[in-house]
């Protein structure tokens, strides 16, 4: 398909309903309102096509951006253009889903994410926390450094509640993603989780809440589905 035409199909499955719950999320304008689901349609058809995907998320069109990170070749993404996608996220389904999950499953996953926790902006620390959970969830452990992982729990443990909004979010979710994929830190993370406690994130005029990281953790445990990796990071 070419740009043309996944515009239009796009601007066909929007909806405003759910192109108003988008904006009561934080998404920005333009954007069509389609959801994600019907979106995989365009997925299934195109597959990967990273050049497709590049000139999408150029457009600045929120559910253009979210699909480019979908049909992007995570084994052709360069540094510079996860970079650029990261400072360019305008909302946190791009930032901390599409752009981290891409990430997530390029070679350059984990330093870009140590890089990117590191920003003052909210949506580029927040998507590198995503990006740090997305390789936990799908590289196995014996490719993890876990001493890093467990210094990155500390770093949670002690900094979570006076970090940005969005960054707050995110680390909890590190906190989850360590303490569901990752055996051997199964103690590791439930400390840190039994140590943070509630998390408060401003979610806007949306009835999403914080998930609790220990209620979390113990039912991935319970379910039987600890150390369980997925099969790809993007969603």
């Amino acid at each position: 398909m070419q740009l043309d035409e996944v515009m239009a199909a796009l601007s066909k499955m929007g909806s405003d309903q759910t192109k108003k719950t988008y904006l009561r999320h934080g998404a920005r304008e333009p954007i069509f309102g389609v959801k994600v689901g019907d979106m995989k349609q365009i997925v299934k058809k195109i597959k990967k096509d990273h050049a497709l995907a590049l000139s999408l998320f150029d457009t600045g069109n929120g559910d253009a951006m979210y699909l480019a990170g979908l049909i992007a070749d995570a084994q052709a993404v360069t540094v510079q253009q996860l970079n650029r996608w990261a400072k360019a996220a305008q909302w946190y389904m791009i930032s901390e889903y599409a752009v981290a999950g891409l990430a997530a499953e390029s070679p350059h996953g984990w330093a870009v994410g140590l890089k990117w926790i590191e920003s003052k902006q909210d949506h580029i620390s927040a998507a590198g926390w995503a990006t740090l959970s997305g390789v936990l969830s799908v590289r196995r452990d014996e490719e993890l450094e876990t001493a890093q992982i467990e210094a990155l729990l500390d770093r949670v443990s002690t900094a979570i509640h006076n970090s940005s909004n969005r960054t707050r979010y995110a680390m909890n979710g590190f906190v989850i993603a360590a303490g569901s994929y990752v055996v051997s830190l199964k103690k590791e993370a439930l400390s840190c989780a039994e140590a943070i406690g509630k998390v408060s994130v401003d979610m806007g005029d949306t009835a999403c809440k914080v998930p609790l990281a220990t209620a979390y953790i113990q039912k991935v445990i319970d379910k039987g589905r600890h150390g369980k990796k997925r099969k790809q990071a993007q969603c």
